[in-house]
């Protein structure tokens, strides 16, 4: 099984989460539960139920988190770029110009734990990213997406989420 990769910029983000979550996340809810507890009767205690539901999320997000982090391939992007050039491939920051609605975006390629939307980071495996790798500037991709296909042309390919 190959292993799922993961930018050094994504998981160092996971590892600054995983510190939160182990140094201070746990430390409150572990102080809630012992304030809960106080209060009596466990089978009626909302509080105790409540810090101890957040207690169980807690524990199964750094679960998720450190499976993830010994589980993937750190990529070194400045390296890739290096051999890459104006071709796409992961990590790399894609300007796209939308051939059908004359639209700009901008998206970056990174792994599946860092994807976020929002910030315009898109999975690798994800059919936009997948329509894009290996592909060059001018070049045009067809994506196909629930409406339909949509094409884009490539307008810049960088390499700047390091």
């Amino acid at each position: 099984m190959s292993r799922p990769p993961m930018t050094a910029k994504g998981a160092e983000k996971l590892r600054a989460e995983l510190k939160d979550l182990k140094q201070v996340q746990r430390p409150k809810i572990v102080e809630a539960i012992a304030t809960a507890r106080e209060h009596g009767d466990l089978k009626e205690n909302a509080e105790y139920h409540a810090a101890r539901e957040q207690q169980s999320f807690l524990e199964g997000r750094v679960k998720q988190i450190e499976s993830a982090l010994s589980n993937s391939e750190i990529i070194d992007i400045a390296a890739l770029a290096a051999s890459a050039g104006d071709k796409v491939v992961f990590g790399a920051t894609v300007e796209l110009y939308g051939i059908e609605d004359e639209s700009e975006v901008t998206y970056t390629i990174v792994g599946e734990l860092e994807a976020d939307i929002k910030q315009n980071l898109i999975s690798i495996t994800s059919p936009i990213a997948r329509a894009l790798i290996g592909k060059r500037v001018d070049d045009v991709a067809a994506v196909q997406a629930p409406g339909g296909v949509r094409e884009y042309e490539i307008v810049s390919v960088k390499y700047t989420y390091v």
